[in-house]
Order: structure tokens, then sequence, then C-alpha cells
């Protein structure tokens, strides 16, 4: 199931990215993802099915906007390590 949001945005902005408005809009659903993950609020894979993306775009995008696809530091690694 599907919800649709409706937004209203100046024709400028589509300038902005080159891009149509369905271009446009995947962007920024994107964007919405890759952030909202960066910030630890969602996982990667509910990221990539918000921006309607497989997992492995999802990452490639996470790369292309410079976040790091792994959110944990080397001491939570290596005690998620220890503890097996």
């Amino acid at each position: 199931m599907s919800v649709r949001i409706e937004l209203d945005m100046p024709e400028g902005a589509f300038s902005a990215l080159r891009a149509t408005p369905r271009q446009f809009a995947h962007e920024l659903r994107l964007a919405a993802a890759v952030k909202w993950y960066e910030a630890e609020l969602v996982s990667q894979s509910k990221a990539a099915e918000i921006a309607g993306v497989s997992r492995s775009e999802f990452i490639d995008a996470l790369v292309r906007y410079g976040v790091p696809v792994m959110q944990i530091t080397p001491e939570q690694l290596e005690d998620e390590v220890r503890r097996g």
C-alpha cells in the first residue's frame, strides 16, 4: 500500500537540478531517506523503501552523498565481535 503526497514546488526548483518533475520527486525522496538514515531515524532497508530503490541502489546513493554506509563505531563493532 502506498500513500500519495502532493507538494507545491516553485517551477525554478526543477531547473536547479536540471530535472523533470518526476526526476525531481525521485531525488527528493532519495535525499530525505539519506538524511533520515544519516540521522539514525531509519534503517538502511527502511530508507531504501522510502526512497523507492533497492538496498544496493540506496548504498550507492549514500556513497554519492558522502554518508557513511555503516552506522557503527569501531568500538561497537569490536563489542559485537566479542559477543559473537
